[in-house]
């Protein structure tokens, strides 16, 4: 696990690392994979890698990529074969930009190897754009390559540890520190402070009111993080509003908690997120933005919640929520739903496109709110 952590870290950092395969497919002609992050990519380290490799490099992206580039696939992602002629700046465009210029073809799509699919979890993890540079080593620089992990100077991990890393981490959740903060809304809460594996993500637990006089069906909110409307009042979305609202509803009811989820842009991250705000500005709706950049329409997992709840001994629950996915979630983990309940915010003309998106798009309970015009109108679920 601590080689997949150093992974991410050096692929946040512009750094590409090694992948070996761990059970190699039977139509690989190679054991190892160089992976590369597109974020801060130039033409001499795309040259330099494959220089290293042995080999071209590829652009790895996903299928909901490939779909906005008008190529289907029926593959997860798809690797795009780079020739010399194209420079890194077209590359990022292919990636990311919601018009290529002059995009690839249906005919140059190639199937994406364990080794590239292991690099986009890597991304993913690290809230880097979801796609990667790849490489695949050649059997004569294998040792060369291998060499440079050896004296410390690339780091390598491979692709179980990478798929048992990003199904297993949760576990490996830590409760880190603790204290009493007094709130607006619920003068008795403590804050809870969890800690994932790679130290990346912290997540926070709002305990509210005396746990000894909770009800049987504790209630419980799962706010994804959204520093620009908790923190700074966007009139982009009504999170804020949410949040505190949660909160007041919690401590009305006699406490529960607040699962403060390290999970921006609906498990994006901030700078992803921020990208995703531009394109809507052209006229995209929340998720065909994420689309564009690759990812899916919802990247949030549970599964750290579950823990949480877990850890808090915490079976029975009261889910404060207009978002069906969240319900599934926890029964799938084996926390009961006895009821639920909305949480809602305004509605205004700065924010009306994206809750409309969430309801059509994603099956949000926001029919009857949406369906009523002024202002004040209530809505939504983060």
């Amino acid at each position: 696990m601590r080689q997949v952590e150093r992974s991410i870290f050096d692929l946040r950092r512009g750094l590409p690392v090694l992948i070996r395969h761990s059970a190699p497919q039977a139509d690989d002609s190679h054991s190892a994979t160089l992976v590369a992050p597109l974020e801060g990519m130039t033409d001499d380290i795309l040259q330099r890698l494959a220089e290293h490799a042995g080999n071209p490099c590829a652009l790895i992206v996903t299928r909901h990529r490939l779909e906005v580039m008008g190529l289907d696939s029926d593959a997860e992602a798809a690797a795009l074969p780079i020739t010399d002629s194209q420079s890194a700046t077209q590359l990022i465009e292919w990636a990311c930009a919601r018009h290529p210029q002059s995009p690839p073809t249906a005919a140059s799509l190639q199937n994406a190897d364990v080794g590239d699919a292991a690099g986009l979890t890597l991304m993913r993890r690290g809230l880097l754009i979801p796609a990667a540079i790849t490489a695949p080593v050649a059997a004569d620089r294998l040792a060369a390559i291998e060499a440079r992990v050896t004296d410390g100077s690339l780091l390598a991990t491979d692709t179980d540890a990478v798929a048992g890393y990003d199904n297993e981490a949760p576990r490996f959740l830590k409760r880190i520190s603790a204290a009493d903060v007094p709130l607006d809304d619920a003068p008795r809460s403590r804050f809870v402070l969890f800690r994932e594996a790679d130290g990346m993500r912290e997540h926070l637990a709002i305990v509210i009111g005396d746990p000894q006089k909770w009800a049987d069906a504790v209630p419980v909110r799962l706010h994804s993080a959204c520093l620009t409307g908790d923190l700074f009042g966007s009139l982009r979305c009504d999170c804020g509003e949410q949040l505190r609202s949660s909160v007041a509803k919690i401590d009305e009811h006699g406490g529960g908690v607040l699962l403060y989820l390290a999970q921006e842009g609906r498990g994006i991250g901030l700078a992803n997120k921020l990208r995703a705000y531009s394109l809507q500005d052209e006229g995209l709706d929340t998720v065909d933005a994420d689309h564009v950049l690759g990812f899916g329409d919802d990247e949030r997992r549970y599964n750290v919640a579950l823990e949480m709840l877990a850890q808090l001994e915490i079976q029975r629950i009261e889910l404060l929520t207009n978002n069906p996915s969240k319900i599934a979630a926890m029964s799938r983990g084996g926390v009961t739903v006895v009821q639920r309940s909305g949480v809602y915010g305004r509605v205004t003309h700065q924010n009306r496109r994206y809750l409309t998106a969430k309801a059509t798009r994603a099956g949000h309970w926001l029919d009857q709110v949406l369906g009523t015009t002024p202002e004040d109108a209530a809505a939504t679920d983060n």
